[in-house]
């Protein structure tokens, strides 16, 4: 698309629209033409993600807003309203219980509701576990006894003017009849609200000083009340755990990344407890980094401005942006924090690590779930044109700079791994820097194996994924073509970053929706060929380094060599191995076992090198 005229200077949000009208990208901009412009560049300047993005626009219309932070705001509602494929997906976790106050009524009554926001409602959460919630709340109700009655039934009571059953057994103050009035009505609110606040301290402060007023009266009823009120309010507060004793108000934002899934843990701390911890969900929709993600869910998280704290205790700091949007909303100045060590980093560490939990339960759920797995294929085979694949095998390649050139065939039956068909290939046609080489010769001779019946190695697959973009796919449709078998097996090429599917004689790529289950199998399939195809090449290559090593060692042949490797793990432990421990090797003759130690320890002896990352 050519870029459009009269792009204005100011800022704003715009859209991106593909053929179809539809909004697949929604960004903002403190100036919009500036921002714009860097869309319209020579395609080798653009990212991944922009390239393809750009691909598919064909036109882009804006926005304009006073001021960048009001920008962001507009965003953020434009993303919930059309979903664009490109942008960050965010979504609330809203199966945890709140704690709900209705201020807008004179008399409000605490509830634990599952609902989504009302406004003029006070929400206190959300919390895990909702058996201990309830136990929570009716220990604070027997310290501060608000109502809990339905409107209807606070009604009738109050046009007969007496109060129900609770009342006289202490667990209601009877506002229906008048026996409290608003104002000591409002002072329990407070002290209901202030717990869930987490200022426990405060609380037990109060209710032990009027104890032991009441006690010095010799009003030793009051002083029994309060004493139990005290009890109550001390055994609810056990279940919130202090994990700060600087009695802290701050959140703690913890951000797990999984492929496209993020998930991102809010614990909100006040006075030192954790008393809520909010959940969200995210489909990243490419490369998005922890700050960006944290600049999405910002204006969700903090929707009510009475929540928002003044510290924001995170691993790396969101943008400017974001915190200035944030003290916008609060009135007053947000600061963000980025522990190294201490109490804020153990906090830190923890939320992190319940996202990264958070993450996997996700994943368990999806592979456990029958349902999900038929889903996922079912979208795949659609979005391809075929019948929803049942035995899918990916196909992946490894190598340092072109050496110990290595593939990996990983095989998946009803969305579920079948590790016994997983393969190693080796190749051994193939020299030097070409991935579209050895994808060929290793797709070749499975092909060779293709049969089906008794006497073939593995059955048919209903799909192959490659590993890579159109020049894979290519060598693919080649190998099958060498066995005269094109067209007897679909192949499909997974692009790593653009996480686009590329079919034979289809010239669009193939995008799947970003929070589709089939994406999700898909992306799965492909990272476990990765990591097959990795720990195959790390081991082949510590046998290489081994064995050039170890040349000169008079003793040492191969199945030494093996042992050897299996015993230590790497070549650097049996480098540094003793000569004591060499010599306790039974299979391992003495004059070989010094000889070894000698030759590591030797003026020019090899020193293992470091492992490497390979892609």
């Amino acid at each position: 698309m050519n870029k459009p005229a009269g792009i204005p200077r100011s800022s704003g949000c715009y859209l991106f629209r593909n053929a179809r009208g539809d909004v697949i990208y929604v960004g903002k901009a403190r100036v919009l033409a500036q921002r714009l412009a860097n869309y319209f560049q020579r395609p080798e300047a653009l990212s991944v993600k922009t390239r393809a993005l750009m691909d598919e626009a064909v036109s882009v219309e804006w926005i304009v807003t006073p001021s960048e932070v009001d920008a962001l705001v507009l965003e953020n509602e434009l993303i919930k309203a059309n979903q664009p494929r490109y942008n960050m997906m965010l979504k609330d976790d809203k199966s945890f219980p709140f704690v709900a106050l209705n201020l807008r009524t004179p008399f409000p009554a605490p509830s634990i509701t599952r609902a989504a926001r009302v406004k003029g409602v006070r929400y206190f959460g959300p919390y895990v576990n909702v058996r201990a919630l309830r136990c929570t709340t009716e220990e604070l109700l027997a310290a501060y006894p608000l109502r809990t009655c339905t409107t209807h039934k606070f009604q009738y009571h109050q046009r007969i003017g007496r109060p129900c059953l609770l009342y006289d057994i202490h667990k209601c103050s009877g506002p229906c009849a008048g026996k409290i009035t608003p104002e000591a009505y409002a002072e329990l609110v407070e002290s209901f609200t202030r717990f869930f606040e987490g200022d426990v301290a405060r609380l037990t402060r109060s209710l032990s000083a009027r104890m032991a007023e009441a006690s010095r009266a010799q009003n030793y009823e009051a002083a029994a009340r309060l004493r139990d009120a005290l009890g109550a309010v001390e055994r609810a507060a056990s279940d919130q755990s202090v994990v700060l004793d600087d009695h802290s108000n701050l959140d703690v934002l913890g951000v797990a990344v999984d492929g496209a899934r993020a998930a991102l843990v809010r614990f909100r701390v006040r006075h030192g407890r954790v008393i809520g911890r909010n959940v969200s969900m995210a489909t990243r929709s490419m490369d998005e980094t922890t700050p960006e993600i944290l600049e999405r869910a910002l204006p969700e998280l903090f929707a009510d401005s009475r929540s928002i704290p003044g510290t924001l205790v995170c691993a790396e700091s969101p943008t400017s942006l974001s915190l200035e949007y944030l003290s916008a909303m609060r009135s007053a100045p947000v600061a963000a924090v980025v522990p190294q060590r201490g109490r804020r980093r153990k906090v830190l560490a923890l939320a992190e690590s319940d996202a990264l939990a958070v993450l996997e339960r996700d994943a368990v759920r999806r592979v456990s779930d029958h349902n999900v797995r038929s889903r996922a294929l079912h979208e795949l085979g659609a979005a391809l044109g075929i019948p929803a694949p049942y035995r899918i095998e990916c196909f992946d390649m490894s190598h340092l700079q072109g050496t110990n050139y290595v593939g990996s065939m990983v095989v998946f039956e009803d969305g579920l791994a079948k590790k016994a068909d997983y393969r190693h290939f080796n190749v051994k046609q193939i020299l030097g820097n070409d991935d579209v080489g050895a994808m060929r010769e290793v797709l070749r001779r499975r092909l060779e194996h293709l049969e089906d019946g008794p006497r073939s190695t593995f059955a048919r697959p209903d799909l192959i994924i490659i590993d890579g973009g159109p020049a894979q796919l290519g060598a693919g449709l080649a190998a099958a073509e060498e066995l005269g078998r094109a067209g007897q097996v679909e192949l499909v090429a997974l692009a790593k970053r653009e996480e686009l599917l590329f079919r034979p004689h289809q010239a669009a790529p193939i995008a799947l929706a970003r929070d589709s289950e089939a994406l999700y199998l898909v992306q799965r399939i492909r990272d476990e060929a990765h990591r097959f195809a990795i720990s195959f090449h790390r081991s082949k290559r510590a046998r290489s380094m081994l064995q050039s090593s170890l040349e000169g060692v008079v003793g040492l042949g191969p199945v030494r060599r093996e042992r050897l490797l299996e015993h230590f793990g790497t070549l650097a432990g049996l480098a540094q191995a003793s000569r004591e421990e060499l010599a306790g090797l039974s299979w391992l003759p003495e004059d070989v076992a010094r000889r070894l130690y000698d030759h590591f320890r030797a003026p020019h002896a090899p020193r293992p090198a470091k492992e490497a990352r390979h892609e």
